[in-house]
């Protein structure tokens, strides 16, 4: 039976077992709209921007451990798009972006709304295609989520001329996807495991740095199973949050420039480096010269380009984080464990020494809201169940810092790309893919107005979010660049923001606002007890730091703490 490049469209993402899908239509994607009104298998959430859709797809992604879908039409609404593509390639997050084209015969004539996006696009999706051909649309969507899903997930664009859309033909849908030039490895070279363990049972002073790639290869259990057998402390990147448990008592939190004190220092002196899952990025290893200087470092990825790129290793390890930790984890039980931990046992008491001398703190004394404080009552009234996004800035890193992750796909964050406006869409996306769950946005008053607009999505599709705001007055993260290394010129960094209150009743949601410290657990008891979307406004403290922090260019152990 014969069917429109729409219909098959549809019918591929049906295939493809999608149920929610991120939009907003335009002219040359109407037929596809048209054709949703007769798919009941597939929910629209109209955004209010392009953006927003990226970024729903991308927390939808996060949350549900599937691949995140968005459509939207050409021109701005392709362009609109690229920061929320730009922001899950580099966190290697999977969704599957459908941009609409202008026909076929117009392109490269400077036709209304018409852009490039695959050229556009082409440095920030792991793949993307633009469809010539009606017959050969089956195949391209399901090796667009291929793509997506498998290896190293990322962003993958599909961009669909008018005609393409409108088209007909009888469609062959692929019962199975080969890609000649795409073929991933995912099953580690078991002769480097068993080298890898060699090195560990002879280290003293061994670390366990995990990053994103254990939540996406779903092997947070087999990490925590060898972690505890072999009793070594991990810490963990932005990215990886919720890939151990926390608080555990091998857990160091996170390192980093606004890592703790005892995560930088352990990662410093550790003699044996076991990466997994991470590519040793510039805000995790600081001065690099001086990164890590007395280990020897092991790195697992499936990713062979992340290998020795940023930081030369002594055992590589090609595979699937899973696949690796799954080995060793079989070998584990044919070493000495007594002798092993009993080695271990002055380095743990050293880490435990670094906990107890310089802890993450803040003053409780001075009586304002303090932005950590916040945070802090937000997990006390959660016990850490809800799902937690963020905006990206200060509140970001007291996020990170406060707001304990006990397991994966609780933590969505914009790492790579650090793109304000991320978290209020990615949370909606969260609630859509998780329904029955408290999720909540920690934001700035700068971020959160970048994407403000989404609050009307919120309200229509009953996505009960909770913002909670930590409202300095501030682009508070490069204010305290500025407060730091500019002698306090606070070049453009105030701001006025709105009344919060106000403008969430004026969406028909919820606002609140805390003013003194004792409000605030009453306002975070109100938000979680209302079964709508919420906007707290807390006024927190204007010019709190995050600390502690790494000075851009210094090494990881030098960090500032007061």
């Amino acid at each position: 039976m014969k069917m429109t490049g729409a219909q098959i469209l549809l019918k591929a993402l049906e295939r493809e077992g999608v149920k929610h899908i991120f939009g907003f239509p335009g002219g040359v994607v109407l037929d596809i709209y048209d054709e949703l009104t007769r798919c009941p298998q597939i929910k629209h959430f109209l955004v209010r921007h392009e953006q927003g859709a990226a970024h729903a797809a991308d927390g939808y992604a996060r949350a549900s451990g599937q691949v995140g879908v968005c459509l939207v039409t050409s021109g701005p609404g392709a362009t609109n798009t690229v920061s929320g593509i730009a922001s899950a390639y580099m966190d290697s997050i999977p969704i599957v972006v459908f941009t609409g084209q202008v026909p076929t015969a117009l392109i490269g004539n400077d036709a209304f709304q018409e852009v490039d996006i695959v050229g556009i696009t082409r440095p920030c999706t792991k793949h993307n295609y633009l469809v010539k051909d009606v017959n050969d649309l089956a195949r391209i969507v399901h090796e667009a989520f291929y793509i997506a899903r498998t290896g190293r997930p990322g962003p993958v664009l599909v961009d669909l001329p008018k005609d393409v859309v409108q088209g007909k033909t009888t469609p062959k849908f692929p019962e199975e996807i080969k890609i000649k030039s795409y073929n991933p490895n995912y099953h580690a070279n078991p002769k480097q495991i068993k080298k890898a363990l060699e090195l560990i049972a002879k280290a003293e002073r061994p670390v366990i740095y995990a990053g994103g790639g254990v939540i996406l290869s779903k092997a947070s259990e087999e990490l925590t199973r060898f972690a505890q057998a072999m009793q070594i402390p991990v810490t963990t990147t932005l990215m990886g949050l919720g890939g151990f448990p926390a608080p555990h008592d091998l857990w160091l939190g996170m390192l980093g420039m606004h890592g703790t004190y005892y995560a930088n220092m352990s990662v410093h002196y550790a003699d044996v480096l076991i990466a997994i899952g991470s590519r040793f990025d510039d805000r995790v290893t600081g001065k690099i010269e001086e990164f890590a200087p007395h280990a020897k470092t092991i790195h697992i990825d499936i990713d062979p380009t992340s290998i020795s790129k940023n930081v030369v290793v002594d055992i590589p390890i090609v595979g699937d984080c899973k696949d690796a930790l799954i080995q060793l984890n079989q070998l584990v039980a044919a070493l000495p464990l007594a002798d092993l931990t009993s080695r271990y046992r002055p380095w743990l008491e050293q880490i435990a020494g670094w906990k107890r001398d310089h802890p993450l703190s803040y003053d409780r004394t001075s009586g304002e809201i303090k932005p950590q404080f916040v945070v802090e009552k937000l997990y006390e009234l959660t016990q850490g169940n809800a799902i937690i996004t963020t905006e990206v800035g200060q509140n970001q890193m007291w996020a990170a810092q406060f707001y304990h992750i006990n397991r994966p796909n609780r933590w969505m964050s914009s790492g790579g790309l650090g793109c304000m406006g991320y978290g209020f869409p990615a949370a909606l996306g969260a609630q859509a893919a998780c329904p029955d769950e408290l999720v909540i946005d920690i934001a700035g008053d700068g971020s959160i107005q970048m994407n403000i607009q989404e609050m009307a999505t919120a309200v229509e599709y009953d996505l009960p979010v909770k913002v909670a705001i930590l409202n300095n007055q501030f682009l508070g993260m490069v204010r305290q660049w500025q407060q730091l290394f500019y002698d306090r010129r606070y070049s453009q960094t105030p701001m006025q923001a709105p009344d919060f209150v106000k403008l969430a009743e004026a969406y028909g949601a919820v606002g609140l606002r805390a003013e003194k410290p004792e409000e605030v657990e009453a306002v975070i008891r109100e938000a979680i007890n209302v079964r709508k979307p919420v906007l707290m406004d807390f006024r927190v403290s204007p010019e709190e730091c995050v600390l502690p922090m790494v000075p851009a260019g210094a090494p990881m152990h030098k960090m500032l703490l007061v």
